[in-house]
């Protein structure tokens, strides 16, 4: 799927009645993954993490191999060929790996490391909920809210939730590996739609991308976007629980 080639203008027309009417009340929330949910550990404790996996430590012990990695993966994901792959690398798991693969063997520290930095990457919990994440989940859920998530990630991100205990919270998740396509192709909205059982106009979608997660206002849903800098504090979160009253 290459953004663009579907007609998002065509992706929700509602009827005259629907159009006269007032917008349903919020049934469904769904919600990004990665920089919405969940953040990734920071790149010093996951190059220590690849580094003790693939018995490296000492080489990133020497002096300047930390800031030396940061500066080829700064480079290497410029090359060419590297960021021609990051282009759709999330609608297979085949396609990220392929990626990934591409970037760290630019990386001195990495290469021949590959698999195990991508086994970190993966790893349960090499991704962390945001303090405010299981709060907002809960009170949603206890305010009968059905909840999904849709996300770009190119593998199964259900084993984050259950590292931390959330799993049971989320009803759904639509993961773009897993059904290639991306957003902000509008079918991956109207699934999660289907599979909550809820009228689009009835659910919000909640994520930190314009054009991606925007997207899902072109299949009648609403959109609330966080954030798209890393933040570590107050990121909004919390006004989702808004939009139900």
């Amino acid at each position: 799927m290459i953004h663009g080639l579907f007609d998002i203008e065509a992706a929700y027309r509602p009827t005259e009645a629907e159009s006269a009417a007032p917008v349903p009340p919020v049934q469904a929330v769904l919600f990004d993954f990665s920089n919405t949910l969940f953040s990734m550990i920071d790149l010093p404790t996951w190059l220590r993490r690849v580094a003790a996996a693939s018995g490296r430590s000492d080489l990133l012990d020497a002096e300047g191999a930390f800031k030396a990695a940061v500066h080829q993966l700064n480079a290497g994901y410029r090359d060419p060929e590297v960021a021609r792959l990051q282009t759709g690398r999330d609608l297979s798991s085949e396609r990220h790996w392929e990626a990934m693969h591409a970037w760290w063997s630019r990386v001195d520290l990495l290469q021949g490391a590959e698999e195990a930095a991508y086994e970190v990457l993966r790893a349960p919990d090499s991704w962390v909920p945001y303090p405010d994440t299981a709060p907002v989940l809960r009170a949603l859920k206890e305010a009968g809210i059905r909840l999904g998530i849709v996300s770009d990630f190119g593998w199964d991100l259900r084993f984050h939730l259950k590292r931390h205990d959330l799993a049971e919270l989320v009803d759904t998740c639509v993961i773009s590996c897993e059904l290639g396509r991306e957003k902000p192709d509008p079918e991956l909205f109207r699934i999660a739609c289907d599979r909550l059982g809820v009228d689009p106009r009835a659910a919000l979608m909640v994520g930190d991308n314009p054009v991606r997660d925007g997207a899902a206002v072109a299949c009648g849903l609403r959109a609330y976007l966080l954030p798209a800098e890393p933040r570590t504090g107050e990121r909004g979160l919390s006004h989702v629980l808004d939009f139900l009253h």
